[in-house]
Parts: C-alpha cells; structure tokens; sequence
C-alpha cells in the first residue's frame, strides 16, 4: 500500500520537476540528446568516417538550450547567468556552439568524439547533479543588477568554453603524437630544424623558389587547432577580466580585492599565458604545450566549479560548505 502511494507521489514530483518547467525540461532533452549521439560520434572516430547527423544533432542541441536561456531570461526578466544552473547551460550552449563551427574548419570525426563527452557530463552535471535550490532562479542581489552582467559573464564563459576545447583538443594532441617533437610548419619560415632545412634548401636553389605542397598530419592539425581556439579563449579571457575589474569598481569601490574567484582566475590568465609564451617565442609544439593546456584544464575546473560549490568569497553560490 506504501509503494502505491509513493507512486503517485514520484510521478507528481517529476511532473513539478520537468514538465511544469520548460527550463528543465529543455536541458533534460539536451542531455538526451548528446546522450544518444554520444557512441555513434565515438563509432564514427573508430572507423574514421565522418557523419553529418552528429553535427545536426549538435545543432538541434545548441538551438534547444538557446531555447531554454531565452525563456529563463523571459522568466526573469534578467539574462540568465545568474546561478551556477543557468552559467552551467550557458556554457554548454557555447561549447556546442565552438564545437560546430570548429567542425566547419576541421573535417576530422575525431573531435566530436573528443568534445561531445565534455558537453554531456557539463548539461548532465547542471540538470541532475546541483540540488534543485540551485536550479532555481532567485532574485538578483544589488551587485548583479548592473549591465556588466551580460557583458562579463558572457565573455567569461565563451573565454571558458574556448579554453576547454582547446585544452582537449591538446589532450589529443598528447595522445597521438608517440613521444615525436613537431615542427611549426604553418607559418611561412617556420622554426627550429623546419627553418634550417628551408634555409640550406633556398640557398643551394640559389635564386630559384620551389613551391611544393606541405600535407599536415592529423597530430599538427590537432596542435595548430587547439593552438588557435586557445588564443580566443585567451583574448576573451583577459577582455573579461578587464572588465570584471570595471564592473568591481562600480559595484564594490575596488578594482581587485583578492577574492577566491578573481585568484583563480587570474592563476588561469597566468596557465594560458604560459602556454601562448611557450608556442610564441620559444616556438614548442606538440607535447609541452600540450601539458601546459591540460594543466589549465583542471585550473579552470577549480576556478569555475570548485570556488562555487564550497562557497568562497563573493562569487560563489555554495553547496558543499
């Protein structure tokens, strides 16, 4: 008789859960979305064949959580980056949308497989992972009603979601490239024993120019890729950090104060940085600077996710603590 009563109960609460909820209910289909598309972009990297379908179904996914931010904004009457909930299905929204357009520049099955499993544990983690007092919206604090908040926030997360994506495209990298050092073959001269060859070549060639075509290996496609969307997620990154110092100002009549968020942010810059130093005046590739980006992977995990969930400072939301 108690599982009897308990049925209705269950089938009530998920009908308050999700179908009473167009937001949830929106991100629970994007989650299934990816989770179905899932082995088939696996399958299609392991036989090296690549499916339009995948990419389709990524589109379907990005225009359902587009969908859904527009009708929490609708709801709030304020852009929808407000909670940890809403910056999770923002930032997923933002990789699918790289990861289409990354898709248009490198016809490769390989990085669906690489990037939808990352889109499926972010959505899965915001609609089933966070207590449901975080998936709700509240009322905005007097800090966050400013216009900054579109602007930083948005630019934060799509910096976020580039570096992502390019720190795994650079886990690929450390994957396939079996230990060998790559020469930078992109440029014009390139660098290191690439240069001396061309060098010694146009010399003995005297005034002669030979042009010949270069064919680029998959591990220096995945390196020149990551090596790009990293730079956009740099540049977007330090754009938002600027003007997350305005926006600090205004609200709290200083430019830095130290927070927990701001450090690891800033300690992200710094990864990136370091990344961009290496690949720019030390001319590394492949390996290296691959680890530097994985590196950054994990500090950005702990900068967004592990600064909010225990509670820290004036950015988080709080879970754990």
């Amino acid at each position: 008789m108690n599982k009897l009563i308990y049925f209705p109960e269950a089938l009530n609460s998920l009908y308050n859960n999700y179908f009473n909820d167009p937001v949830s209910l929106l991100g629970s289909i994007a989650f299934l979305i990816l989770l179905v598309i899932l082995p088939f972009s696996l399958w299609t990297a392991i036989i090296s064949r690549k499916s339009q379908i995948i990419i389709f179904f990524i589109a379907l996914t990005n225009l359902i959580l587009a969908t859904q931010l527009i009708i929490r904004w609708i709801e709030t009457s304020h852009f929808p980056v407000s909670n940890l909930y809403e910056s999770l299905c923002f930032l997923t929204w933002s990789f699918t949308l790289f990861q289409i357009l990354i898709d248009r520049l490198f016809s490769s099955p390989l990085i669906n497989a690489i990037l939808t499993p990352f889109s499926l544990l972010i959505i899965a983690f915001a609609s089933f992972a966070l207590p449901q007092e975080l998936q709700h919206s509240s009322a905005l604090v007097p800090a966050l009603r400013s216009n900054w908040l579109m602007m930083h926030v948005t630019v934060i997360m799509l910096s976020y979601a580039a570096l992502l994506i390019g720190s795994l495209l650079s886990s690929a990298v450390l994957l396939s490239s079996n230990s060998k050092e790559l020469q930078i073959r992109s440029s014009s001269y390139g660098v290191g024993s690439y240069r001396e060859a061309f060098n010694k070549s146009d010399q003995l060639n005297d005034n002669s120019f030979n042009l010949f075509p270069i064919e680029f290996s998959l591990t220096e496609q995945l390196d020149s890729l990551s090596y790009r969307t990293i730079t956009l997620g740099f540049l977007l990154l330090t754009f938002g950090l600027i003007s997350g110092a305005i926006w600090a100002n205004e609200a709290w009549g200083t430019w830095w104060s130290w927070d927990p968020k701001e450090t690891w942010a800033f300690i992200t810059w710094l990864v990136y940085a370091a990344y961009l130093h290496t690949r720019i005046t030390k001319g590394w590739q492949g390996r290296r600077p691959a680890l530097i980006a994985i590196l950054g992977l994990f500090v950005i995990l702990i900068c967004y996710i592990g600064v909010n969930l225990l509670g820290i400072g004036l950015h988080s939301y709080g879970w754990f603590l």
